[in-house]
This record gives C-alpha cells, structure tokens and sequence, in this order.
C-alpha cells in the first residue's frame, strides 16, 4: 500500500503564530525566492516586534507584494533588519529608509552557498518559504521560485513551508521541490493570490530599435536568455512574430514574452545541450497567464540557479544569446547595471553569468541593452553613456567581460577592442547631442588619439 504521509503530515502541522515563536533573537531568517516569500508567517513574526526578540536578520529576493510586515512593522522597535539578494522596488524604497540592505552576489553561486559546507556562516537559522500542496509522493514543489530554496531548506536549523493552494506547481528539471521528510513543520496558509505583474508598458520608439539590431543577430537553434524588464520581453515578442525556428530556452528567469514564444512554434529546445525539449528557467515573474502556462507543464524544467546560470552550463549550448538592460556605461566600457551612484536600484543577479557563458558558447553572443539617453528629475535630458560611471556606481559587467552594446543608434562588438576603439565606438552609438562632450572627455582622459578615426 502506497504511505499517504497524512500522519506526519497532521503531526507537522502549525500554525504561523506558533511557527513564529521558534525564531530567537540573532537568528537568520530566509524567505525564499521571489513569489515564494511567505505571508502568513511573515505577518505572525512582524508582530513579535518588541516582545523582547531582537537582532533578527530576515533575508528574501527579489521581494514582491505584499511588501514584508517585518519591514513595515518594525520602524520603532528594531527588531528585525531586512536584507534581499536582488533588489526590486519595494527593496529600493525600504533601503532609503535603512530597512533593507543589498547581499552582492553572482547569481549562479546561490545554490554553491547554499550546498558548500565553507559558506555554512550564511546558511539560515529558519527558513520559510512558500509552497504548492503536497503531492501523492509527500513533495511540496517550490512553483515559481527555484533558485536556491532547496539547499536552504536542507541547511537550515528550522524548515518550514507555507502551503498556498494557487502556487503553480513547476515541474523539474532539478531541486524543485523538498520532502515533507526534509522540513520540520507545515503552515496551511491563507492561500493569498500568488503575485503576479501587470503586463508590460508599450515600447518606445528607441526600445524597438534596439530589439530589431538584436533580433536580427539571432539565428535558427538559438538557446535564449531574456532579462528582468520591458526591454527583454518586446525582444521576445518580436521574436515570437518571426519566422526563427527550433529556439531553445535556458534562463534564469520565465518571462511573458516565452509563453508567446511557444504558441508561434519559435520554441522547440531541440538543440539545446541538456535539458532536451525543454526550457530552463529558474523562476517566473509575469502575469497569470503566464503561470498557468507553467502549471504541471512538463515541457518548461524548473531547475536551481547553478543548473540555469553558471557559464560552464550556460556555454554548453551552441548559438546563445543572452540579452539584459543596463543602467549606464562609461568610456572605458565599465557597465553599471545595478545602482544609480550609491543607491541600488537591482542587483548583479545573473547578467554576468550569462555574458560569460554566452560569450564562450560556440557562436554565442550577449548583448547588453539600452536607450542612450534619460530625463532626470528635473526633466533634463542625460546621457547614458557617460566619460566615468556616476561616483559610487557599481561595476556590474567589468569592461573585459563586455561583449555587444546596443543603443537605438546602433550595436558594436568590444571584443579585442583597444581603450582609444571602445571609446569610438561607443561615442558613436551614443546619443547625437552628447557625442562632443563626450569625445572631448576622451581627449582629456587620454583615451581619444589622432588615429581614433582608423583605430580598430
């Protein structure tokens, strides 16, 4: 007879208020990943603020809505600090506050951190997460949120997951689930709508630009890698109105655009290296629809961050194109894609996995994206492409690591380009009305010559 796990089940059931009273004061508290935060629980801890608990530190990524009660709840008290892997901007508005703080790091070593036995001073004291219901084996599938949240529920003192009814269940792929044998306690919680995005704001006349120079550079077999924002989901739109054949999926995110994708017949993943007929993606922010696509479909692989980012894997594929936005660039083609000066806007996350791995996959290119100009507060126009990067900005993609730049005024290769060529060639695909001051800048930073006109 198959066990039912409904007597461990019953015997690990708890409610969030009791599950709340296991965090102690200095304890590390993980919320999983994206729209696996937990809210019942979240809500039961907020209000232990001042009940002499103290020093807690609570850890998500890429925090959605509902905006966290530890974050809300604690602006007197001090009880907990919140820290997040990947900054959104709820994280950005709590930072500016100084009630959240940004964790730096290469998105591909979450599940390294999370399995190494060296990083054990980062692994949580209790984890928390949110879960689809368990199945007939006695699995609770992490749904849209991967990454790394089953190596922190296998590392941590406490585990415990909070069940929501409407959680997509993913299927694998790998580390998309955790046994009821592996965690300490269940929360049935109150099955609160999974957070999904509205859908992407129309593109501007530069952002369609960009996306026809990109798309353009894409070829039949192509494994793709979208980013986080409207830019990557029109490339993916306009990939899905082509006539590309046999395209591969393998990305750190499921985005809108990729469901689109497949009900033209762009995608088929026939070619890819591993993860045949398949598309690879570590989490999902998008729309309903785009969930109840992921829904029990065994064509998508829900797999942990390392399996969709580290450039080893990533290069295995033939013909990658990795497409993400930046911030800002300078004349020495350091790209800034994660803060505005010192405020962090997003974080690392994986577009240096992938501008690595795309670039050492056999025909691989990787493409970082932007519109050459933005208005500032004051409604002035500025460039994007600037002599140094802001004072404070974050060096996300180091100049030698820099593949393709594209801006509505054009793409260009910096591989095995000299300082005195990059320059060129990025003052060129700058915008028009700033490319003297630039070019003077370059003159005065010694990065600009007589021969710039022929350099190569």
């Amino acid at each position: 007879m198959r066990k039912t796990y409904l007597d461990e089940y019953k015997a690990k059931l708890i409610t969030p208020e009791k599950a709340a009273q296991l965090v102690q004061s200095n304890y590390v508290v993980d919320y999983g990943m994206f729209a696996t935060k937990p809210v019942d629980f979240d809500v039961a801890l907020s209000k232990r603020a001042g009940d002499g608990l103290s020093n807690v530190s609570v850890r998500g990524t890429g925090t959605v809505l509902p905006v966290p009660e530890v974050i809300k709840n604690d602006t007197e008290q001090k009880t907990f600090q919140y820290f997040s892997w990947y900054f959104t901007a709820i994280d950005r508005a709590a930072g500016d506050f100084g009630l959240a703080c940004h964790c730096p790091f290469n998105y591909h070593e979450a599940t390294m951190m999370a399995y190494n036995d060296d990083f054990a001073d980062c692994w949580p004291d209790v984890w928390c997460a949110q879960v689809a219901p368990m199945d007939k084996a006695g699995c609770f599938n992490f749904g849209l949120g991967n990454s790394h949240n089953r190596g922190m529920a296998l590392k941590c003192k406490v585990a415990i997951v909070e069940v929501n009814e409407n959680m997509p269940r993913c299927l694998g792929g790998s580390d998309e689930y955790v046994h009821i044998s592996e965690i300490d306690y269940i929360i049935e919680g109150s099955n609160v709508p999974i957070f999904a995005t509205p859908p992407s704001p129309a593109a501007t006349p530069e952002e369609r630009k960009i996306a026809e120079y990109i798309v353009e550079e894409i070829v039949d077999g192509s494994c793709i890698q979208l980013g986080i924002g409207a830019l990557p989901n029109l490339i993916g739109n306009m990939i899905a109105d082509s006539d590309l054949r046999d395209l591969g999926i393998q990305s750190e995110m499921f985005c809108d655009s990729m469901v689109r994708m497949y009900e033209t017949g762009r995608v088929t993943n026939a070619r890819k290296a591993r993860d045949i007929n398949k598309s690879t993606f570590s989490f999902s922010l998008g729309t309903k629809d785009t969930y109840d696509f992921l829904d029990d479909n065994p064509q998508c692989a829900s797999s942990a961050v390392y399996t969709t980012n580290s450039p080893e894997d990533v290069a295995r594929n033939d013909n990658v194109v990795s497409i993400n936005n930046i911030l800002e660039i300078d004349l020495f083609t350091q790209v800034c894609s994660e803060s505005s000066g010192i405020r962090q806007i997003s974080g690392t996350g994986g577009q240096l996995d992938f501008v690595v791995g795309a670039f050492h996959s056999k025909g691989g290119k990787s493409f970082l994206a932007f519109s050459s100009t933005y208005k500032d507060k004051e409604g002035n126009l500025q460039s994007r492409v600037k002599p140094l990067l802001t004072p404070g900005g974050i060096v996300t993609v180091p100049r030698t690591q820099v593949h393709y730049v594209v801006t509505e005024y054009g793409k260009v290769n910096m591989k095995a380009r000299s300082i005195w060529g990059r320059a060129e060639s990025l003052i060129n695909i700058a915008h028009p009305d700033f490319r003297d001051e630039l070019i003077k800048a370059a003159k005065e930073m010694k990065i600009w010559s007589r021969t710039n006109r022929i350099s190569f």
